[in-house]
């Protein structure tokens, strides 16, 4: 089968994407062309490119005199944030769990593992990396492409914040939902598969929440799971 090279302004975007979604990027770091010309290695006119793209789609934010930055979340962003997620994942997990078969669950079984080789190993990149894998496995099996774009674009957004609770506190884990969903996929149990993902969007989004409301201190003092989305 002939694989299609992917362009390079297309190629420079979705790396760009990358550091963003798996927190490289830090909400309120200072994003520039040249910059990431260097980092990348890239062209000026691609990463301008990207740069304009990924503020189009809210992952970055255009400032005064021409600054870029990573979104700094509100209280109020996460909450909304919080609302889309538990309206679409668990749809997304509805419709697909009639589609799923062996080898969608093999796969997961497959990505959950090296999620929890990423965790024993304290790699927080690699565990946000596999988790996504995980989720979007799960989600593209649907077929519903409006649903999954929306998906991609709410995750996208809360990547940032959800890599800084991580850095804080990852010492403190509690197992994620992936077997349960696994299991129950396995059973072609929609309601169980549903409430694992529910369960595990509220388990990550609740330590964002909790940073912005109480503070780090706070947060350390009652913060139950962090590796759990």
């Amino acid at each position: 089968m002939e694989h299609r090279k992917v362009p390079e302004h297309e190629a420079i975007y979705l790396r760009i994407r990358e550091m963003i979604l798996f927190g490289v990027l830090v909400p309120g770091q200072p994003v520039t062309i040249q910059g990431l010309v260097e980092v990348l290695d890239a062209g000026t006119t691609p990463v301008r490119e990207a740069i304009r793209r990924l503020t189009a789609e809210g992952a970055l934010e255009a400032k005064g005199n021409r600054r870029i930055t990573v979104p700094e979340l509100s209280l109020t962003q996460v909450e909304e944030l919080y609302f889309a997620r538990l309206s679409i994942e668990p749809k997304l997990v509805q419709i697909a769990v009639p589609r799923a078969n062996e080898e969608l669950t093999k796969h997961l079984r497959e990505i959950d593992n090296h999620l929890n080789a990423a965790i024993s190993e304290g790699d927080i990149e690699g565990y946000l990396k596999y988790n996504y894998r995980f989720h979007f496995a799960l989600y593209e099996a649907a077929g519903a492409g409006i649903l999954l774009a929306l998906a991609q674009s709410l995750w996208l957004r809360a990547g940032p914040s959800l890599r800084g609770v991580l850095g804080r506190y990852a010492n403190t884990i509690q197992p994620d939902q992936h077997d349960i969903t696994i299991r129950a996929l396995e059973n072609h149990d929609a309601a169980t598969a549903c409430r694992a993902i529910e369960d595990d969007i509220r388990q990550g989004m609740d330590q964002v929440r909790q940073v912005l409301i109480f503070g780090d201190s706070a947060t350390q003092n009652t913060v139950k799971s962090v590796l759990a989305d």
